[in-house]
Formats: structure tokens, sequence, C-alpha cells
């Protein structure tokens, strides 16, 4: 998949992204058992990832892949402006 990534994005996001549209709630250690970076780095751009809504919290260390999210992995949606609503 070739997915155009913004600038604030690392390439770590988009696995996590892919990840995560195969999972039904999910963890940041998911991202390490699948050995795409370590815990703490999962965990972190989790949180990045869900300030742009690519990824909604749910509870502490579990996450759901939203609707922008996957949007934006079909490509139908940029990234590149993660203060823009849908629209």
């Amino acid at each position: 998949m070739s997915v155009d990534t913004p600038e604030w994005m690392e390439p770590v996001d988009v696995e996590i992204l892919e990840l995560m549209r195969t999972e039904d709630v999910f963890a940041p250690n998911h991202v390490e058992e699948a050995d795409i970076c370590r815990g703490p780095h999962a965990a972190y751009r989790c949180r990045e990832l869900t300030k742009r809504d690519l990824l909604k919290k749910y509870a502490p260390g579990m996450y759901d892949i939203t609707d922008r999210g996957e949007r934006f992995l079909d490509g139908d949606l940029e990234a590149s402006d993660p203060e823009s609503s849908d629209e």
C-alpha cells in the first residue's frame, strides 16, 4: 500500500494503523508483539495518532482506529492538517 504521509508522521505510524485495522481493541504491546517497534515508542505514537483523530483511546493503553484513520489508510483523506475537521 502506498500512503502519502505528512511530515509529522513516522514510518511506524502507518504500520500501527494497519495493524489496528485487524484488531477489535488494540494495545501498544500488540505493536511490539508484531515486531513493528518497542512498546514505549508504540504508546507514544498511539498518543500522537489520537491527537490527530486517527485513533481513539478507550481506556489507558486501549485504542482503536477511527473512521478518519481508515479513510487515511484508504487514501481518501490527507492527514497533513491534523486540525482540519472532516467535511
